[in-house]
């Protein structure tokens, strides 16, 4: 996907996240993250805009140590939707706004900062989205394309880093083959960590189903349900307990 299609991301799922929390209200309970309530999971998601924002709009060389340091003041209730959109659209404005060879802290391999932050922030946005509207029971699925794009961020970029919590003293390989996308990867296990490719080929365990459904699975947002799980079950749930992404 191109910066553009990302920043198209980030601005559409954004809206559906602000009328998700809207319909939920803030004290709702959010069942993708059981230890959030709706407030908590808009006011991160709020928090998180304008620390990428800041990132891209000022070329911070270094990462921001915290949310509070690029947050004037957090929003009570009544303000918390409103707060929102005006941090979404101040990240979708930096982005778009700034130069191709921008320099500035990035933390996943890509081609360059600001397509990493058009990327990441487009897809923290979109599995918020997926939080938010998981409160009023009704969640929409994702384009196929945007969510092979979202599963190859989290195996070649967030699974493929080191020191990762997957691993196995014997190798072991995880195959993800969406059906309504010719994306194809393996996850490669190890005493050592994991490694993604992008490739079909062999695997101990294989997850077949739509690009949509698989996403949602690999971030621990569903459970298996219609997605074919062919051969050792036992290593999805060694990835759903050990591939947890959180703010650090």
């Amino acid at each position: 996907m191109e910066i553009s299609e990302h920043i198209a991301v980030l601005r559409r799922d954004g809206d559906l996240l602000a009328v998700a929390a809207a319909a939920a209200g803030p004290d709702a309970p959010v069942p993708t993250c059981p230890e959030w309530r709706v407030r908590d999971l808009v006011r991160h998601a709020g928090g998180v805009h304008r620390w990428a924002a800041a990132h891209v709009a000022e070329g911070r060389a270094r990462r921001i140590a915290d949310l509070d340091a690029v947050v004037a003041a957090w929003p009570g209730d009544a303000e918390l939707v409103e707060w929102f959109g005006e941090g979404c659209a101040r990240l979708a404005t930096a982005l778009e706004q700034a130069p191709p060879d921008l320099a500035c802290y990035s933390f996943l391999p890509a081609p360059s900062p600001l397509a990493f932050w058009a990327r990441r922030q487009a897809h923290e946005t979109a599995i918020h989205r997926v939080d938010a509207e998981s409160a009023v029971g009704r969640v929409t699925p994702f384009d196929p394309e945007v969510a092979a794009d979202g599963i190859d961020e989290l195996v070649m970029g967030f699974v493929s880093r080191p020191g990762g919590r997957l691993r196995s003293e014997q190798p072991r390989t995880l195959a993800i083959v969406p059906t309504d996308s010719d994306s194809r990867w393996r996850v490669l296990i190890g005493p050592d960590g994991t490694r993604g490719v992008r490739e079909a080929g062999e695997a101990g365990c294989i997850l077949r189903g739509a690009a949509s459904d698989l996403h949602l699975l690999l971030w621990n947002r569903r459970d298996a349900g219609a997605i074919e799980v062919l051969g050792d079950a036992g290593l999805l749930e060694s990835w759903r307990s050990s591939v947890q992404i959180r703010w650090r």
